[in-house]
């Protein structure tokens, strides 16, 4: 079963700043894994190529880190997990509307996704493709996809709250993740 998950957030940061927060993954002090509500993202060597680690029952390696770009990781379990996740950093360029800045061209083009006051913006984007095998062709819609859901969106607010000191609109559990929750362990 082919699986394409993706989870983005529109951040109102520079690119640099939302790196940065790609770049402290597994770190201890980590501004954007959820770890106080999922297991925690342990990488035995950081994020350099190699690095193997995972979070909760859900393992990898790391296979390549752009730093202030990208990372992605490779699966290694469980068992039937045959793909990749990975966390990308998209620069939106300001919107058509946007006033120059100083110094730049009134009539240059700027795209059609950004500010319009021109302020920097820029999507954090995570990416799960797989081919789920085996077990994971039931694990994977039955109990993964709910959770890992659940958590990209508390990883996204986590992004949201550590560049802007707010989150406008935060992720919530559905009844059948909370649910979930009570009848797994830890």
């Amino acid at each position: 079963m082919a699986v394409l998950n993706v989870h983005e957030r529109l951040l109102a940061a520079d690119p640099g700043e939302v790196g940065a927060l790609v770049d402290a993954l597994a770190t201890a002090g980590d501004p954007l894994w959820p770890h106080a509500d999922w297991p925690r993202m342990v990488l035995d060597r950081g994020l350099a190529p190699g690095s193997r680690g995972g979070h909760g029952p859900v393992r990898y390696t790391v296979a390549a880190h752009a730093p202030g770009q990208w990372v992605r990781f490779t699966f290694t379990g469980p068992r039937g997990f045959d793909g990749f996740h990975e966390f990308s950093v998209h620069a939106v360029e300001p919107g058509p509307g946007a006033r120059p800045a100083r110094g730049e061209d009134a009539g240059a083009d700027r795209g059609p996704h950004a500010d319009p006051a021109g302020a920097p913006r820029t999507v954090l984007r995570h990416t799960l493709a797989m081919h789920a095998r085996g077990p994971a062709r039931l694990t994977w819609p039955l109990a993964f996809r709910s959770f890992h859901d659940a958590c990209l969106e508390d990883s996204l607010d986590r992004a949201e709250l550590a560049l802007t000191g707010t989150v406008a609109r935060p992720a919530r559990w559905s009844p059948y993740v909370r649910l979930l929750r009570r009848l797994t362990p830890g």
